[in-house]
């Protein structure tokens, strides 16, 4: 593969051309295997992405520039061979990891170049296919937090929480779980909180309360979820919102889904016909001292409670409102 005059730096380039042969082959091999495999892609994620990260560690441990371009080669061929770079990219957030997380993380890509750009990288890809979960805001939190981490655990587990407070909600009883591992000061800060809090009184709160921020953010006006597949939602009809053990069982038309919902976010999975049907429909339910005025008809209005979340539903929308039960 050669180096484009321009392109790349000079560390960069000198790692490409001393493994000149072997990276030719393995471009060929991607050639052959993603038949819409692009090189023109390829050197532009090189250069504006990989060669910053290169560049990164070059700055920390010049001598593991090399192994890191090897393992980062891997990576971006497998990217460009399924379009997940590049003009035909669903989703930005495999080329933000590039771009704005590994160089902050230079020191642990140095240490552990086949397993930190991957790790990171995988974990975007995975967010981008669920709908709701703001991959910006996981960008960001982590690279708020690179000076504190030190580790490679400690990466993935605030990665974890951070994917959590981006709208992963399907994350949050893994993410208090897993950042009891961590140490208290970077816990609070994975958290949000202040750094004279007390992690152990914390995580007993947002264990408690899935509305509950650290940062007391307004979470009263509660999400809305789903919407019309004409407009790209995911209802082809007006939903059915049954109450389950730790969410809402979804049906609109042939399909289901498990409504999971927190002061980070909604998301919907796939749920089967069979997991509805054993959820028994909702009687009265009655809303504390919050009175709600959903901006929805009165005739069909439905209110359905799981724990301290309730859903609102309606036969005039394709979206549900979800919200705290109790006054915040």
């Amino acid at each position: 593969m050669a180096a484009r005059a321009g392109m790349i730096s000079s560390a960069f380039a000198a790692a490409l051309a001393a493994g000149r042969s072997a990276f030719n082959q393995r471009v060929r091999d991607a050639r052959r295997h993603y038949p819409a495999f692009r090189t023109d892609v390829l050197q532009r994620f090189l250069s504006d992405e990989v060669d910053g990260v290169v560049g990164a560690v070059g700055a920390v441990d010049p001598a593991r520039a090399g192994a890191v371009a090897h393992a980062a080669v891997d990576v971006a061929l497998e990217l460009v061979g399924r379009a997940l770079v590049g003009p035909g990219a669903r989703a930005g957030t495999p080329a933000a990891v590039w771009r704005t997380l590994l160089p902050r993380y230079a020191g642990l890509v140095a240490a552990h170049p086949d397993t930190v750009p991957a790790m990171l990288t995988n974990a975007a890809i995975h967010l981008d296919t669920l709908a709701g979960v703001r991959g910006a805001d996981w960008i960001a939190q982590l690279a708020a937090l690179a000076p504190r981490i030190a580790t490679v655990d400690e990466l993935r587990v605030v990665g974890q929480v951070a994917a959590w407070r981006a709208g992963a909600a399907h994350f949050r009883t893994g993410a208090i779980a897993a950042a009891d591992a961590l140490p208290a000061a970077l816990a609070l800060a994975a958290f949000g909180a202040r750094a004279d809090d007390a992690w152990p009184e914390l995580r007993a709160r947002i264990a408690a309360d899935p509305w509950w921020t650290a940062d007391d953010a307004d979470v009263t006006a509660g999400r809305e979820v789903g919407g019309f597949t004409g407009f790209g939602g995911a209802f082809a009809e007006p939903p059915e919102v049954r109450a389950g053990a730790d969410g809402f069982v979804v049906r609109a038309g042939e399909r289901c889904h498990l409504l999971l919902a927190d002061a980070y976010g909604a998301l919907l999975l796939a749920a089967t016909p069979d997991e509805f049907d054993r959820v028994a429909p909702g009687g009265a339910v009655q809303v504390d001292a919050r009175r709600i005025a959903p901006d929805l008809p009165a005739d069909g209005l439905a209110v359905c409670a799981s724990g301290p979340t309730l859903a609102l539903t309606s036969p005039y929308t394709h979206a549900i409102r979800v919200l705290p039960r109790g006054p915040r």
